[in-house]
């Protein structure tokens, strides 16, 4: 009958152990791990390789109101264009408005719904 309480206490006695040991030995190859890779990243840059304001000074944020360009309509041997026929390739190209005022909310309007506005009465 002491044979398997003696088993038990000492299991117990070295889980634990073990599953620390082994723990421990993964943080150590963890932090190796991150030393190897970072010797082989370059040195971060020297004062002089910093870059620099141009002679012109900081750039400035522009602001304007911008619109769409306009679809151009499918010839009449093409039932529609595709992406590629479209000018910048399918992306959404923009001009400069000839209104610079910025739109602004209705009056009347509430925002947008469940803002807690009156709405529109």
């Amino acid at each position: 009958m002491n044979a398997p309480l003696a088993f038990s206490v000492l299991s117990a006695a070295i889980a634990p152990f073990a599953c620390g040991f082994v723990i421990a030995v993964a943080l150590v190859w963890a932090v190796w791990m991150g030393i190897r890779v970072r010797r082989r990243e370059p040195d971060p840059p020297r004062p002089a390789e910093q870059p620099k304001l141009p002679p012109s000074g900081p750039v400035r944020e522009v602001r304007e109101v911008r619109e769409p360009d306009e679809v151009p309509k499918a010839d009449d041997h093409h039932a529609r264009l595709t992406p590629h026929e479209l000018r910048g390739h399918g992306n959404m190209s923009t001009k400069r408005s000839e209104n610079q005022k910025p739109r602004r909310w209705s009056r009347n309007s509430s925002g947008g719904f469940g803002s807690g506005g009156p709405g529109r009465t």
